[in-house]
């Protein structure tokens, strides 16, 4: 018994953690070298009762039910400093099972302890920066839907700047010959030619004047429609064709400045249940980034946009340029976010990603890109005819 208590005493010296064994009744009897050159006290200063204050009540528990316990303490060293210990706690029991004294190691964790400090402020700063750059992206993002906006608002505000000018042309020269018209009936010269002519021109340009405010007031309630569904985030009923065309009205006052022609074919009496608006972004984004990107160089082409059933639950709408093209490498990074070709120009490389957000995301659909270098682009968007209501 001596031999082996000489054996467990050398291997618990030989091992780094502190060692020490107690009585049955918890009273320490033993501490290994360790513990003296971590803590500087010889083991007769030790209060054989001492972890019943440092353990506590789990130490009071394990003793009474004769259970092992594991807890994590500080421990002064002789340096002054407390390091973090685990401390493991286990009973030695004879051939009867009867608990005759206890074994207890103290693991020093200090530097699993730094490691996870490390890794938990390394985990803080790495969320803080992804919430930073989801608020950039957010804020990007918002930015990039109100300059599509803002470009469309101008777009719209040009078109209706001719029939206004054509209409104020017509009014000045109706109110001159008005002018002309009632001189020569308070002068008596007035002739039937006269009163032909005056007849003529007012017809006419009752007409001009009909046809271009007419024409302003489409634009007008055109925009209006487009910009309410924009300003509003809810779900409602309306014919996917229609809408398709107001906000294509509102597209075509860019096409002539970059020589490109837009052509738009809908199926009638497609009626959907969804969110206007979000469909009108995703237009909108299609037809700039097209302009911007497929058409390089004022050079010439077409845009097509077709509109139609397809099966029972859904709709197909097909947004087509005969451009450029992409390369294979630009086609697979085409909806990422921030991604661009054309960065030195302004590009936020955003415009294909939020029309992939709200595609897939908002309006519940699908969405593929077809394209190859010098033969176009080619993306099809698939949606459901009834979207849930998420608001």
């Amino acid at each position: 018994m001596r031999a082996s208590e000489r054996q467990f005493h050398t291997l618990a010296d030989s091992i780094p953690q502190l060692v020490w064994m107690t009585h049955a009744d918890g009273a320490i009897y033993w501490l290994n070298s360790h513990w003296y050159e971590y803590t500087g006290r010889p083991a007769g200063e030790i209060d054989p009762h001492a972890w019943h204050t440092v353990l506590g009540n789990r130490w009071t528990e394990a003793l009474a039910t004769g259970t092992a316990m594991e807890s994590e303490l500080s421990l002064l060293g002789k340096d002054g400093e407390y390091r973090p210990f685990l401390t493991r706690v286990v009973p030695l029991r004879d051939p009867q099972g009867v608990v005759y004294g206890w074994i207890g190691t103290h693991i020093d964790i200090s530097e699993r302890k730094r490691s996870e400090r490390e890794v938990r402020r390394a985990r803080d700063a790495a969320e803080a920066a992804l919430q930073n750059l989801r608020e950039t992206q957010n804020s990007l993002i918002e930015a990039e839907k109100l300059a599509a906006l803002g470009r469309l608002v101008a777009g719209v505000a040009h078109e209706i700047n001719n029939p206004l000018g054509t209409s104020l042309t017509v009014a000045s020269s109706l109110e001159r010959k008005s002018r002309q018209f009632a001189a020569e009936t308070t002068l008596g010269t007035l002739k039937r030619s006269s009163l032909n002519e005056f007849v003529k021109a007012v017809r006419d340009g009752s007409a001009q004047l009909q046809e271009s405010l007419n024409r302003a007031a489409e634009l007008i309630q055109s925009f209006k429609q487009v910009a309410s569904d924009r300003n509003t985030s809810d779900l409602r009923s309306f014919d996917l064709g229609d809408l398709t065309e107001q906000v294509a009205t509102g597209l075509r006052p860019a096409l002539p400045k970059h020589g490109v022609m837009l052509n738009v074919e809908c199926e009638q009496g497609l009626s959907v249940s969804s969110y206007p608006g979000s469909y009108g972004q995703v237009l909108t984004n299609l037809f700039l980034n097209a302009i911007a990107h497929a058409f390089p160089d004022g050079r010439r082409g077409n845009i097509a946009i077709k509109v139609s059933a397809c099966g029972a639950d859904d709709v197909e709408i097909i947004f087509s340029d005969d451009g450029c093209g992409m390369s294979p490498d630009v086609r697979r990074q085409a909806f990422d976010p921030f991604f661009t070709t054309r960065r030195h120009q302004g590009g936020t490389g955003l415009g294909l990603h939020i029309v992939y957000s709200v595609v897939t995301d908002r309006l519940g659909g699908q969405l593929r890109l077809s394209s190859e270098p010098g033969k176009g682009t080619d993306v099809r968007i698939i949606l459901p005819r009834q979207m849930p209501d998420r608001t």
